[in-house]
């Protein structure tokens, strides 16, 4: 009895400090371990979550065109890393481009940008660039921006009235977290696609 006492006193006394070191030991160890790798994943979530609302905003404005019978635009501000869509009114003179939904912001740590990139993915646009910049109203250009426009068949058009928007294949939006490139790039056919690199000057575009 004396021996069973002795060894349920010992188990009521807790954790020896010895045996506490060790463990917050592993657990340094560990978190050491996964902390980065938690890191990674959550950039590569944003970015990859950026690039697909990149797409679906680009996918919208392609069917609202078709739907209203009329010229649609994702509207990129590139300076403040946002997008939204518009619609063109030609009810009223001018024509007026009204804003249809809310603005979407790119998350934390992405921006659009190509970092050191300097080729395209093959066979979609000539060279790399985001999309030909926007015209308000009244034909002027707006600084900081990038918009990928669609016509009322939804083929993706040239914002230009002198050349009677024509079809292009200049249409892209690229962004970056620093380490990987995502590259939402819509073909003269109108077919979106995406595909990602990692951030270098040689580019190795796969389409995701």
């Amino acid at each position: 009895m004396s021996n069973l006492g002795a060894q349920r006193s010992r188990a009521n006394d807790g954790f020896t400090m010895l045996e506490i070191l060790i463990a917050v030991g592993l657990i340094v160890i560990l978190a050491g371990v996964a902390v980065p790798y938690m890191n990674k994943t959550l950039r590569y979530m944003r970015l990859t979550g950026a690039a697909r609302s990149v797409a679906n905003g680009i996918q919208d404005a392609k069917l609202r065109s078709a739907a209203k019978f009329t010229r649609a635009r994702l509207f990129v501000d590139t300076s403040a890393n946002t997008f939204h869509l518009e619609i063109l009114d030609t009810s009223v003179t001018p024509a007026h481009w009204t804003v249809d939904g809310g603005t979407t912001y790119l998350p934390s740590g992405v921006t659009f940008g190509f970092g050191p990139v300097t080729s395209p993915p093959v066979n979609t646009q000539p060279a790399i660039d985001q999309a030909p910049v926007c015209n308000d109203d009244n034909g002027n250009v707006i600084g900081n921006t990038g918009c990928i426009l669609f016509n009322s068949r939804g083929i993706p058009v040239l914002d230009s009235q002198a050349l009677g928007f024509p079809p292009t294949n200049l249409d892209g939006l690229y962004l970056t977290d620093g380490s990987e490139v995502y590259g939402v790039i819509v073909l003269p056919t109108g077919f979106i696609g995406t595909w990602h690199t990692p951030s270098a000057h040689k580019a190795a575009w796969v389409i995701s």
